[in-house]
């Protein structure tokens, strides 16, 4: 799944450019960093000492001053400890009650540039999947690389056609087609034809 391994494989979730969160829709870190540092206990001084950053930086972020990289916020986040999947629950918990629907205005992207892959249902806590709706452009490529991590993850293409190849095999999938393997497998996600692609694909474990 092009997503997620963009997401496990640049930095700590998101794809090459390092993209901050104050690009994405509908979240506010700051506020979400402050409520969980004092749920831990934590000053912003020991946070910051734990987490090896300024005290400054801390502040910065909880006052929305500055959008952390996402990098940076696993930096301070290792410092509680706490990771990404769960400090997006609380963030969203805070804005209000578990959600069952999530309308497509709603759908958080963590795309980069003209990549475009939306979670769905980022604040279901505890989650044991990452489901998302996944746009890939002309000429989007994996990279050289062959990709492969811990899980299993499947996809159906809703529309255009991809190349996917796991193993030594090669496979061109059009809109209908789908895909489900073990991600131990090495395998690779391009897209070398002149129309967009997208699919609704799924991972197990939830790495976001």
């Amino acid at each position: 799944m092009f997503g997620m391994m963009f997401i496990l494989n640049n930095l700590f979730f998101i794809y090459r450019g390092n993209r901050s969160f104050g690009e994405m829709r509908n979240l506010d870190i700051g506020a979400s960093l402050r409520t969980v540092r004092k749920m831990k206990g934590l000053s912003q001084r020991e946070l910051a000492k734990r987490a090896g950053v300024t005290n400054s930086t801390i502040s910065m972020i909880e006052k929305n001053s500055v959008s952390p990289s996402v990098s940076s916020l696993k930096k301070v986040l290792s410092g509680i400890p706490m990771s990404l999947v769960d400090f997006f629950s609380i963030e969203a918990s805070i804005e209000s009650e578990q959600k069952v629907v999530y309308r497509s205005d709603e759908l958080l992207d963590i795309g980069t540039g003209p990549l475009e892959f939306k979670l769905i249902g980022r604040d279901f806590p505890n989650r044991a999947m990452s489901v998302m709706s996944e746009t890939y452009p002309p000429g989007s490529d994996t990279g050289e690389e062959m990709l492969k991590h811990e899980g299993e993850e499947a996809a159906m293409v809703i529309e255009g056609k991809f190349e996917l190849t796991v193993g030594d095999e090669v496979y061109i999938l059009e809109a209908g087609d789908s895909y489900y393997f073990n991600s131990e497998l090495p395998h690779r996600f391009r897209n070398p034809f002149d129309e967009p692609c997208r699919l609704v694909s799924a991972t197990t474990p939830a790495n976001f």
